[in-house]
């Protein structure tokens, strides 16, 4: 007679447990009570690709500037003209990715730290509705504005940055749009802040 742990487990029980997995992923309010969170502080190998790993890109060496077109959730029309001239941060996120609730506090700590600067910052949702993204965003306290990409269109355009698998993935781009730096998983905000000011200083 097989023992209970032995068992296998009913499609309910396997269904019941992945619901309430997903409810936590969407009610936390914050990262230091967050499941999610903590098991991306532990690991977070089931949630993003990216280790943490920076490149830098000289400016001899960056490609063209950046070429996507998007729509924010507030309806605004997003092109190359948005970040020209200024130096813009982009993150990759979606409401369930553990190491995403983690960084969220500190991406919206530098961006009040630098908006008297001129720095934007963007987020590029590649999973969620608009009601998902948005609650996030309240859950965090996040002001600066995300565009949906659930069709993957702005994920295609940069895929030689941002590796599918890899998200959250944080971009910082240059005065021309292109890109300067690239964080693949969580952004240490010291590191993120470094390469911002190394893009500010660039004239």
């Amino acid at each position: 007679m097989p023992t209970e742990s032995s068992r296998p487990r009913s499609p309910f029980r396997a269904l019941a447990a992945a619901v309430m997995i997903s409810a936590l992923a969407l009610t936390a309010c914050g990262s230091e009570n967050d499941d999610l969170a903590q098991r991306a502080s532990n690991d977070g190998t089931n949630y993003v690709a990216g280790d943490g790993s920076v490149q830098e890109y000289a400016p001899e060496n960056r490609g063209e500037p950046v070429e996507f077109e998007s729509t924010l959730f507030d309806g605004s029309e997003v092109s190359p003209e948005r970040w020209a001239g200024e130096v813009t941060v982009i993150n990759f996120w979606y409401a369930a990715c553990a190491p995403c609730r983690v960084e969220a506090p500190d991406l919206q700590a530098i961006h009040e730290e630098f908006d008297d600067e001129g720095v934007q910052f963007y987020g590029v949702n590649t999973r969620d509705t608009q009601a998902t993204a948005e609650a996030f965003e309240r859950n965090f306290g996040i002001t600066y504005p995300s565009m949906e990409d659930r069709s993957g269109q702005v994920m295609m355009a940069m895929t030689s940055y941002v590796p599918p698998s890899a998200v959250p993935t944080t971009l910082v781009l240059d005065r021309e749009g292109r890109v300067s730096a690239r964080i693949l998983g969580i952004a240490e905000p010291g590191t993120l802040r470094a390469l911002i000011t190394t893009a500010l200083e660039e004239g």
